[in-house]
């Protein structure tokens, strides 16, 4: 997390030095990004970034922040405020879409993701950092799904939405292991729902043997 004189700068300065943050890490891998670079492209002495951060990890970790927020915000535009009109599984692809049409149009960001699912260690690092904040997530959409009636009222809530949110992170690997991103094509994302919703059991199979 940034010292508190990186949070007390002015705006437009604290700004400028996360635009060249993302610059940085989005054209160079985390051990190839320079500090320098950073330092350079916000208009500030090297000096005064280690007044601000820790070290390069402790500024690509809020990074890595700043765009799970974003990510968020941007899901929930209207959606959330609107979920009574979705039913579960339509909501939850309806997440996963809205989640390619932000890598789409925020292309530094995605390919700042793509650079961290290649470091394995800060991968799962960061990645142990916002289980939480993931898992509250989908604890909230459960509970819309049972109390619609969608979803088994039985079900254990928090050990579902830690499964889902592990799904989510294996999601992304499958997605992006070819180093791009197909927006166009859902097909990997509605399989997986239809994993969700309807399971591994052979229900013709179990039907016959009835």
């Amino acid at each position: 997390m940034p010292k508190d004189t990186f949070f007390n700068l002015p705006d437009e300065k604290r700004q400028r030095v996360i635009d060249a943050a993302i610059d940085e890490f989005a054209e160079r891998s985390f051990h190839e990004a320079r500090v320098t670079a950073i330092a350079e492209g916000a208009g500030i002495a090297m000096g005064s970034f280690y007044q601000y951060f820790e070290d390069k990890k402790d500024l690509f970790k809020y990074i890595i922040e700043l765009i799970v927020k974003e990510k968020l915000a941007y899901i929930n535009q209207d959606m959330m405020a609107n979920m009574q009109n979705y039913g579960f599984f339509q909501l939850l692809r309806e997440i996963y879409s809205r989640g390619l049409r932000f890598a789409k149009e925020r292309p530094r960001l995605l390919a700042i993701g793509l650079s961290l699912t290649n470091n394995e260690a800060l991968y799962h690092e960061v990645y142990g950092d916002h289980v939480q904040t993931s898992d509250d997530f989908f604890r909230k959409l459960l509970a819309k799904g049972i109390a619609d009636g969608d979803l088994d009222p039985t079900m254990d809530p928090i050990l579902v939405a830690r499964l889902l949110t592990m799904l989510n992170y294996a999601l992304a690997d499958f997605v992006y292991e070819d180093g791009k991103l197909d927006l166009d094509d859902m097909e990997i994302i509605d399989k997986m729902l239809n994993l969700i919703e309807n399971g591994i059991k052979n229900r013709a199979a179990a039907l016959g043997g009835c």
